[in-house]
């Protein structure tokens, strides 16, 4: 595959690392402690912003890292049957490291989903060589939420039945979050917290859409939609990707308003959020594909400003993704500076765009000087280890 489709990749994988971050500043890294204004006009542009992010990037940045966590898995047995070997050990083995990673990470935040990535991840071994056409219909029906489809029946024969289904809450960290004490801080991030964030993935259909989107990031590399390499292979993919556009754009506006409409007719509570979680789903992964489909023609085109500089911060996600917890837990949690009490949702996606500019010129000055980001470089190394 030419430099021109890495550097697209790893340009769209910086600019979900993006999304993610400036939604995480302005929501205080899970730590949903905001100071009361008195100013009409900043209670307006703080609400008219948070807004704004999470219609862009909520659910769908995420959605993309989760599309290109399958195709990099598609890269890397790819490139390893062609050298005659089985990347299967070795791939469930850099799954480990990942969780050993996402370990360090919950220390600090308490919402982070590499543990969840590296659980999930081992569902594409087993399925690694089945047709195309298997794992499509496996990923629509992982889409559709069937254990959703099961509680709508449920709700549906016991009406009055309401199941609690959060049995871990961010909120039982958040003494220890506004607290000033490190070690509990980071002990209950540990424990509480990242049982919180797997349950709340569990409860909200991210298992299910996380695997699906793996298994459609494994079905792109394997059709070919990403590659560049001739002339020919430009063409298609900038054909195959309009279409995806053409066709994902109006769906995610259908649902966008469909679902408004359909979530005011129902009262039974149970219902509503299985139903709620069902149309999310879709609604974010067509919303998803229009993101991509416009990002990957405008670079194949003529890239951006900002798709040039994102490419070397793309390359180095893990390592952004894990210090923008560190230092966003110092800058907004009570151990650290404390910000949360501080700075509205204006003030904290000014700080969120700050940090985004010194990540992106660190990535920058790191990438001239290495082939791999920090973190990247002892994954690899753990990686190949023998």
């Amino acid at each position: 595959m030419s430099n021109q489709r890495i550097s697209a990749i790893d340009s769209l994988r910086g600019f979900a690392v993006m999304g993610i971050m400036l939604l995480h500043n302005i929501e205080h890294f899970n730590y949903y402690s905001f100071p009361k204004t008195e100013l009409p006009w900043l209670r307006s542009l703080d609400s008219n912003i948070w807004d704004m992010m999470f219609f862009t990037f909520s659910g769908k940045a995420y959605a993309i890292f989760a599309l290109l966590f399958g195709f990099t898995f598609y890269l890397q047995s790819h490139h390893a049957e062609q050298r005659g070997e089985d990347f299967k050990y070795r791939y469930m083995w850099r799954l480990v490291l990942l969780l050993g990673f996402g370990f360090i990470n919950s220390l600090f935040f308490p919402g982070e989903i590499l543990v969840l990535y590296a659980i999930l991840g081992f569902a594409l071994v087993p399925i690694r060589h089945w047709s195309n056409k298997a794992l499509l219909w496996t990923a629509v029906i992982l889409m559709l939420q069937p254990v959703e489809w099961a509680k709508v029946i449920y709700a549906a024969i016991c009406p009055e039945a309401n199941p609690q289904q959060m049995i871990f809450s961010l909120g039982d960290v958040y003494p220890q979050l506004g607290g000033t004490s490190l070690w509990e801080m980071m002990k209950v991030n540990f424990v509480t917290g990242q049982l919180a964030s797997l349950n709340w993935a569990w409860c909200y259909g991210r298992v299910f859409q996380t695997t699906s989107l793996f298994i459609f990031g494994l079905l792109i590399g394997r059709m070919g939609l990403f590659r560049t390499s001739t002339e020919e292979e430009l063409s298609r993919s900038r054909t195959l990707w309009t279409k995806v556009l053409c066709y994902s754009a109006p769906l995610a506006l259908i649902l966008y308003y469909g679902k408004r409409f359909l979530f005011a007719q129902i009262d039974n509570p149970f219902m509503k959020a299985s139903i709620t979680t069902i149309f999310n789903s879709w609604y974010n992964l067509f919303f998803m594909l229009s993101i991509v489909g416009i990002f990957l023609l405008l670079y194949w085109t003529r890239p951006t400003g900002l798709q040039r500089w994102l490419v070397p911060y793309g390359k180095m996600s893990l390592t952004n993704y894990v210090t923008q917890s560190i230092i966003g837990s110092f800058l907004y949690f009570g151990y650290g500076l404390g910000l949360h009490a501080k700075c509205g949702t204006t003030v904290s996606i000014c700080i969120g765009i700050v940090f985004l500019i010194l990540q992106v010129s660190f990535a920058h000055w790191w990438m001239a000087r290495h082939k791999r980001g920090p973190l990247e470089s002892i994954w690899h190394k753990l990686t190949w280890i023998k």
